[in-house]
């Protein structure tokens, strides 16, 4: 494989390198590369919650680096350099992603958890190629990640403490740097050392030879494929779009990043093979649905909420307190294990962070009634998928036993156990995204507001909390109203928020200078969203405002994962579906509010705002 050499075929190339790391500078600039240091401004805020793998959270968040750096050159120059390199470098211990520690005590914390264990460095790397045509933006992603394992000794107090005062944790991910004093704390290393002070140099270099001295088809060497198909999210992750993609006139925003295996799909002789594309990627999604069903089963079992109260625990302790088999019950925890929710050590199994933030039935932020939800109605409806697809109908008689719209009740409402499992559900999917949509955009204009299917008021008293003069009304159906009392924060934000029953589709709306859709337009077939919104466009007075709280679509509808398997689910359970900005622009449009913006707020909801003309 000819590494140094491909270096001087970038010698007239513009290169950037999308990084302030001086680290990461040093390692190219030994091998020879020129470039100059543009950091990206791309704000590291993607949900690792969404993504399979960390490494395809590092190889996210590296593209997303890179692509700001080129948009916003292009913006600023009319010229886009021609190539843009991103990185990201991550610590993950047993799935759990371990970044930069943010004081003393979570290094402390970071570094305990290496102690004695081996974890993995992963980077994830994109090279960007640009180039500038009749004042647009090409851009072509290649994207890769490479995995360092590394063991620590088991360390002392003294020396963790000592390694800590040292101030070097703290700008380093997992909390370390092995090319400084952190080495002492590293007993065995299996991969690319640079890879582990930040860049992996020979992977890329292996890459650049691919792109720019690819070898003739009877010298290529059998290599294994550099990465899976990245985690698709926001192309254009950023604090406000204010236009939908294309904006500034670069029309690499609506391509998709070609995928590992597809790079060179328009050249003849680089037939794909198992090698250069293996099955891994199509093996991980056949995989899926037994993830989903390990996790419905623990959370069903309450395993996260025995193991908060009782913790650690073996597999054997674990069984007899639940009433299961020994076997099943280890195989399940280790499970659980692998996807990065329990720890298990020789003093047996325990909550993971993710677990505690997430799993627990009665936490602050709990998705365990989201998750029984999706166990218990969605699962059903998911079975017959095929029907849906090939008859455009909601498959309610075949997945629930009734017809017509009932299902929605019959699923929900049946009685009040399931109503209020199904408030819960809704309450932590809300709550989880709350702050980054109450503050999105600055509300404080506003002094009124209505949330119109609001149910337990999560979003409501987050904005109270974030707009102490804003008076928020809650307006959902009389059997949601009665209980929303149930999830009444003891805060002075509950003063500031009000519950009124009623349909909106049917009953007057309250009066208010902003009006609220969280998670309510994409319940709806077009004719019933065109419904409600020339209802709110009758009552919202000019200079008022919309805001929707909905998961967006990119616009080629190809991305982002979580919003599509999202749409995908109200399809099946509504025949409704998730939208692009540019499909509510339109939408919004229609029924006379203008200036409409989104926030991609990289959580489980976005944020999109217009005012009534």
């Amino acid at each position: 494989m000819v590494l140094y050499p491909v270096m001087r075929k970038l010698l007239d190339k513009r290169v950037v390198l999308a990084s302030a790391s001086p680290r990461r500078q040093e390692i190219l600039s030994h091998a020879g590369l020129r470039f100059t240091v543009v950091p990206s401004k791309f704000k590291e805020n993607l949900s690792k919650a969404s993504f399979p793998t960390p490494y395809a959270y590092a190889m996210e968040t590296a593209k997303q680096k890179a692509l700001e750096v080129a948009r916003r050159m292009h913006q600023k120059d009319l010229r886009a350099p021609d190539i843009v390199i991103g990185a990201d470098t991550i610590v993950a211990l047993e799935g759990l992603i371990l970044e930069k520690p943010v004081d003393k005590t979570d290094a402390y914390s970071m570094l305990s958890r290496l102690s004695g264990k081996e974890h993995s460095v992963f980077t994830g790397v994109a090279i960007v190629q640009c180039s500038s045509q009749g004042g647009g933006l090409d851009l072509d992603v290649s994207e890769f990640y490479e995995e360092t394992r590394v063991r620590f000794s088991q360390l002392s107090e003294e020396l963790l403490w000592e390694y800590i005062h040292s101030g070097e944790p703290l700008d380093k991910a997992g909390g370390y740097g092995i090319q400084a004093l952190g080495g002492m704390l590293v007993e065995a290393i299996h991969g690319d050392f640079h890879n582990v002070v930040g860049f992996p140099l020979n992977r890329f270099c292996k890459k650049l030879a691919e792109l720019y001295h690819p070898p003739r088809p009877e010298d290529r060497p059998r290599e294994k494929q550099d990465s899976i198909p990245a985690e698709d999210t926001f192309d254009g992750l950023g604090d406000s779009e204010g236009a939908g993609p294309g904006q500034g006139g670069a029309r690499g925003d609506r391509r998709r990043p070609r995928a590992p295996g597809r790079e060179h799909a328009k050249d003849a002789d680089r037939k794909p093979s198992v090698e250069s594309v293996p099955p891994t990627a199509v093996l991980e999604l056949i995989d899926g649905y037994k993830v989903s069903k390990a996790l419905f089963t623990a959370c069903k079992m309450k395993l996260f909420d025995l193991l908060r109260d009782k913790g650690p625990l073996s597999a054997l302790d674990v069984a007899r307190k639940i009433g299961a088999s020994e076997g099943g019950t280890g195989q399940l925890l280790d499970v659980c294990a692998g996807l990065g929710l329990l720890d298990k050590t020789e003093g047996g199994y325990s909550n993971t962070p993710l677990a505690t933030l997430y799993l627990l039935s009665d936490g602050e932020y709990s998705l365990h009634s989201f998750i029984m939800t999706q166990e218990e109605v969605s699962w059903p409806f998911f079975s017959y998928l095929d029907f849906a697809v090939r008859e455009g109908t909601v498959q309610a008689q075949r997945a629930m036993g009734t017809a017509g719209e009932d299902h929605y009740q019959e699923s929900f409402y049946k009685n009040r156990e399931k109503k209020l499992q199904f408030m819960r559900a809704m309450h932590g999917h809300t709550k989880v995204a709350a702050r980054q949509v109450a503050t999105a955009f600055d509300l404080s204009g506003f002094t009124s507001a209505c949330d119109l299917g609001g149910c337990t008021g999560a979003l409501a008293y987050e904005l109270a909390r974030q707009y102490p003069g804003l008076k928020v009304t809650v307006f959902d159906l009389p059997e949601v109203i009665e209980d929303a009392v149930c999830f009444q924060p003891h805060g002075p934000e509950a003063g500031q928020v009000s519950f009124v029953p009623g349909d909106f589709f049917q009953d007057t709306l309250p009066e208010a200078d902003l009006y609220i859709l969280s998670k309510i337009l994409h319940n709806w077939p077009d004719d019933k969203v065109h419904q409600l919104l020339s209802r709110i466009s009758r009552s919202c007075k000019p200079g008022g405002g919309l805001l929707v709280a909905e998961q967006l679509l990119d616009e080629d509808k190809c991305r982002p994962l979580p919003a599509l398997m999202m749409s995908l689910n109200m399809t099946v359970l509504f025949q409704a579906r998730e939208r692009s900005l540019s499909e509510y622009r339109s939408l919004l449009q229609a029924h006379g509010f203008t200036d409409v913006r989104a926030v991609r707020t990289g959580s489980t909801s976005d944020a999109v705002l217009a005012t009534r003309a």
